[in-house]
């Protein structure tokens, strides 16, 4: 695509992104789910994964403090959400084999607006997001991986979906591995696409695997976290129309009604047959990853005693839990077959469906417009928040933050009682503690954090606190809920209350231990750091940068 290509499919992307977040988009941070996004953050030690806790925020949360010293905290949120949009619409864009600008604009259309999208949205995934809106981009450069320059065109692809880790380098890595074995001098390309993921990955895998207590699996989550229905066609039929998330809250209002279902339903399969008859450099690969992305979605529905049996076996494969994400790469496929029926909607003259093509995506999802119907909704942190982190800021006794309640997700009255990720332990500079155990249901994973699984049967007995807190090294307790005559007061005795606020409560513990945390080794997380760092300056030194992409490109320049 020429760099004029980009145009519309781009400005396409900006204002289905004003649509999606509308009020969201006012001053204030918006908090939904795992999205947590503070005001004036510090880099840390928790920003590179080095407190024992598993690096899942690696590096994203490096990329969301460095960008918030660029600009205000909540500017910088909104900047990366909206860049969500305009990305995913520029890279399907990409792919349509043909010329004209509205086939194009209605593949961008489609992948930047559909349920998926919309569910790891709310879900707060926007790190995630990042890696799936390059993923085409990710198809085109892996096509090309084996001609030179390919491996920093393919590095420069990867470059958002390392930004989102683990989760979003494993995806990108099933399409760059299938679309790569699928082409001539697979050897040299997979040898490259293989050497950019690892490289780009470095960050996360070395406090990973270096972490001193191992890498959990918590097999017990495959049921908590597998796909669920959300349409009429059960759990299978709403990952094949791109749903399914296993957070029944994160359904946009209205998505799943029988009509909308259905005609959503004719769309992906009329799509999926569109891209399997177009026959361009690159389509055998990406329907590969699609297929396989599909099965692996698929796995905690039909599969779960399997793959429980995989992460007992291998921590690792516990990156199959949250199965739906592997749906993006059937994604790419849906907006590239639409893309392809609009272009031969041209070719016989109907130019007019071509247009309805482009706004067929609303009409199906319209629970995605608004902020979500006005669940995503900007709020400013307390005060006291702000006065906490003063206090904290100002004592130079060392010693790290405990967080009550006892649990990771919060209800802020001041965020609407919509839930999210409790927000303190970014806030504060200091080290925070709180139980990373998550219950969905019934089910209980396990926490993850070594300090709070130590510190579990402290919190959780009866008792006085302040002394045995303070020899697990803990100088402060904030109670960012639950503030209105909470039972654990009573057992901070000879404790000081240092701030009382109807959002805020903290204490200050008198001599507490220096804290001791085994981590990977700050060296080999630096030096992983810096080869990452100096890889992605080097994919981006090559004179002509563009973000274009020729390998999904039938030779007449658009699908048979």
């Amino acid at each position: 695509m020429k760099r004029t290509g980009w145009v519309w499919p781009g400005v396409t992307g900006l204002v289905l992104g004003l649509l999606a977040l509308g009020p969201g988009l006012a001053p204030g941070f918006l908090l939904s789910f795992d999205m947590v996004f503070t005001p004036g953050p510090r880099f840390s030690a928790m920003t590179f994964g080095l407190t024992g806790t598993v690096p899942r925020h690696v590096p994203s949360d490096a990329f969301g403090v460095a960008l918030a010293h660029v600009l205000p905290g909540d500017v910088a949120q909104k900047a990366v959400l909206l860049g969500i949009f305009v990305l995913a619409s520029m890279a399907a864009a990409s792919l349509v084999p043909t010329r004209r600008v509205v086939p194009r604009v209605a593949a961008g259309a489609v992948y930047a607006w559909n349920p998926f999208v919309a569910e790891r949205l709310l879900l707060g995934h926007w790190a995630f997001l990042l890696g799936y809106a390059a993923l085409p981009l990710v198809a085109g450069a892996a096509a090309r991986a084996a001609e030179p320059g390919g491996g920093r065109r393919l590095t420069r692809a990867l470059v958002p979906a390392a930004i989102g880790g683990f989760a979003g380098v494993a995806v990108s890595a099933l399409v760059a591995g299938a679309v790569v074995l699928c082409r001539p001098e697979r050897k040299r390309g997979l040898a490259k696409a293989v050497a950019a993921v690892v490289v780009l990955s470095l960050p996360w895998l070395v406090t990973g695997w270096l972490r001193p207590s191992g890498m959990p699996g918590a097999p017990e989550g495959v049921g908590a976290f597998a796909a669920r229905a959300d349409t009429p066609f059960g759990a299978l039929g709403s990952l094949f129309t791109l749903g399914g998330a296993w957070n029944a809250a994160t359904v946009p209002p209205g998505y799943g009604t029988p009509l909308l279902a259905v005609v959503w339903l004719v769309v992906v399969v009329a799509s999926v047959v569109a891209f399997a008859r177009t026959r361009t450099d690159g389509t055998a690969g990406l329907a590969i990853a699609a297929g396989a992305g599909y099965v692996l979605a698929a796995l905690g529905v039909v599969a779960a005693p399997l793959l429980r049996g995989l992460i007992e076996a291998w921590p690792g494969f516990a990156v199959l839990r949250d199965g739906q994400q592997y749906v993006a790469p059937l994604a790419v496929v849906v907006a590239v077959g639409f893309g392809v029926l609009a272009d031969r909607a041209a070719d016989r003259r109907l130019d007019a469906l071509g247009v309805l093509a482009v706004l067929l995506p609303l009409v199906l999802l319209p629970g995605l417009a608004w902020g979500a119907a006005g669940r995503l909704r900007p709020v400013h942190y307390p005060d006291a928040w702000a006065r906490a982190r003063e206090i904290v800021r100002a004592d130079p006794v060392p010693g790290d933050v405990l967080i009550l309640p006892w649990a990771t997700y919060r209800e802020y009255p001041w965020n609407g009682g919509r839930t999210s990720l409790d927000a303190l332990p970014r806030y504060l500079d200091r080290r925070g503690i709180l139980s990373d155990a998550v219950v969905i249901g019934r089910t209980v994973v396990p926490a993850e954090d070594p300090r709070a699984r130590a510190l579990d049967p402290v919190v959780r007995a009866g008792g006085p606190l302040t002394a045995r807190l303070a020899a697990h090294g803990i100088r402060y307790v904030a109670f960012d809920a639950e503030t209105s005559g909470n039972a654990y007061y009573a057992r901070l005795g000879g404790a000081q209350r240092v701030l009382a606020d109807a959002d805020l409560v903290l204490y200050r513990l008198p001599d507490p231990a220096r804290p001791r945390e085994d981590s990977a080794p700050a060296a080999l997380a630096g030096t992983a750091w810096a080869v990452t760092l100096m890889s992605v300056v080097w994919s981006f030194a090559a004179s002509g940068i563009t973000l274009a992409t020729r390998s999904l490109r039938h030779p007449r320049g658009k699908a048979p």
